[in-house]
């Protein structure tokens, strides 16, 4: 049975996993590899890596262009942000994609990675909670947080220690998927209106 015929609760869920910083040298490329990787093989899922640096986006909304991405966001279940603290919060060119868009967000769940140094970004996820609200998303929970992130992975780009991080990121990606078939399940019964 093709996944269009499957009932929602059995087609695969289709996870965006949106890189959010697009500055030169940026590690996010690095923690977005390893979190879409782990969740490719975590069963149900198939996974969208929007990276912003390939869609850049223009600051004057003026409701133009960019079909292409908002088709993409349209289509996923669910997203996961991997995100860097910048001065206490989150960069903006992550905010300006997230205020490109609206209805593509209305009752689906979205989950953060984030990374930095002693805080690991997660002062950029509380704020991100507050806007997603907004768009009436549903946040995750369960998050994943890498303090210091350059000493959590090689050269290679694998984690030095994988095992508090992988148990971080199933949880998150549990919780992700009941949301997921939750939501999906109900916008097919009854569409969401804000």
């Amino acid at each position: 049975m093709s996944s269009g015929t499957q009932s929602s609760g059995t087609r695969r869920l289709r996870v965006a996993v949106i890189v959010g910083s697009v500055r030169e040298g940026r590690f996010g490329t690095i923690v977005a590899r390893w979190f879409a990787d782990l969740a490719a093989g975590h069963g149900g899922i198939e996974v969208d890596v929007v990276d912003l640096a390939d869609t850049p986006l223009a600051l004057t909304m003026d409701g133009t262009g960019h079909e292409e991405l908002g088709e993409r966001l349209a289509a996923a279940d669910a997203f996961v942000v991997v995100t860097p603290e910048y001065n206490h919060s989150f960069p903006a060119g992550l905010k300006n994609m997230i205020d490109w868009f609206n209805r593509e967000w209305h009752a689906k769940p979205v989950g953060f990675v984030s990374y930095g140094g002693l805080a690991g970004g997660l002062r950029a996820v509380e704020q991100l909670r507050v806007v997603f609200a907004e768009l009436h998303a549903v946040t995750i929970r369960e998050t994943v947080s890498f303090h210091g992130v350059w000493g959590h992975f090689d050269d290679a780009g694998a984690l030095t220690e994988p095992k508090a991080a992988t148990d971080a990121a199933t949880a998150l990606l549990n919780q992700l998927a009941w949301w997921a078939h939750a939501l999906r399940e109900a916008r097919a019964a009854s569409p969401y209106v804000s």
